[in-house]
């Protein structure tokens, strides 16, 4: 394992772009079972809100090491006035639009003794008009990055990501993926793809073999001419697949106690990794160890650089 790229991680700068969430959690406890109907009533104790999908891969890279420039779409509301505060005090440059006509990506979690009892989602698509300008703000900012992240949660910030993959490979940005849905012609032009067990199924069946599973993986890799393909695999770690061939990394995970945002961690980490100079294979063994340790975590967290070391 090579040692951890300090310096180099540093001098990174890199743009995420995607859709924009804000984790809410409601912690409690619960001891009586509610009159009215069957399920526990929760005394709420105490309530969190952190930044998810396209914000906690920013919020990823900055706690590595690295700089993140945060683009994406939220609502003119309370969640979104939340967005904005919790990025600038992870260390954010966040560069968002606002759409007055829907409400800021919330999803809400209710936990009793560190079970999740109830999830709440309030999500809508956004309009015509928070594209164009999402779209202007990315042009505007590609080339002065050394990546760009895409964070794809299928909320419709990214429906025109053809357009930005165009747009930083004319600029000579790389491009990285967290895919969503079976249409992966959308990222054709992408540098690599990182979807994970049950997403790459969706795009190309189940597989009954490693080697069947390596057959179906380059043959999507090039159609999409990727230079890599990542696959995330839970329990069974991730592999890796380039024009080199494919490359497996054992889980480092001791105990997985939540696997929410593991794949922005993950995402963040290969970014991080690929900008400060390494290969393909070392930012995937980086990425693998930081997903390792996230999954030990509760809720939508972080991996630190000191924790990497």
């Amino acid at each position: 394992m090579s040692r951890f790229p300090e310096e180099a991680v540093r001098k990174t700068r890199i743009l995420v772009i995607g859709d924009l969430m804000l984790d809410r959690y409601w912690f409690g406890d619960v001891d009586r079972i509610s009159p009215e109907a069957p399920v526990p009533v929760v005394k709420i104790a105490k309530r969190e809100d952190r930044l998810g999908g396209a914000a906690n891969v920013a919020r990823n890279i900055v706690a590595l090491g690295g700089h993140a420039t945060l683009l994406g779409i939220v609502g003119r509301d309370e969640a979104g006035r939340s967005v904005a505060a919790l990025a600038s005090e992870s260390g954010i440059e966040a560069d968002c639009v606002e759409d007055e006509s829907l409400p800021t990506t919330l999803k809400m979690r209710v936990l009793g003794r560190q079970q999740q009892l109830l999830r709440v989602d309030f999500e809508e698509h956004p309009s015509a008009a928070s594209l164009d300008a999402l779209s202007r703000q990315a042009e505007s900012l590609i080339a002065s990055h050394d990546v760009l992240v895409l964070s794809d949660y299928a909320k419709g910030a990214l429906d025109r990501v053809e357009q930005l993959i165009a747009h930083a490979r004319q600029a000579g940005v790389p491009v990285l993926v967290d895919p969503k849905g079976a249409t992966y012609e959308r990222y054709h032009g992408a540098t690599l793809v990182t979807p994970n067990r049950a997403e790459l199924i969706e795009a190309v069946g189940r597989w009954k073999s490693e080697e069947d599973l390596q057959q179906r993986a380059q043959e999507l890799r090039r159609k999409l001419e990727l230079e890599a393909l990542l696959v995330t695999r839970s329990e069974q770690g991730m592999t890796l697949f380039t024009a080199h061939g494919r490359e497996h990394f054992p889980t480092h995970a001791q105990e997985v106690f939540d696997v929410s945002g593991a794949g922005d961690t993950v995402l963040a980490t290969l970014a991080v990794m690929r900008a400060a100079g390494e290969d393909w294979t070392r930012s995937a063994d980086w990425a693998n160890r930081a997903g390792g340790i996230v999954v030990g975590k509760l809720g939508t967290s972080i991996v630190t650089a000191e924790e990497l070391k």
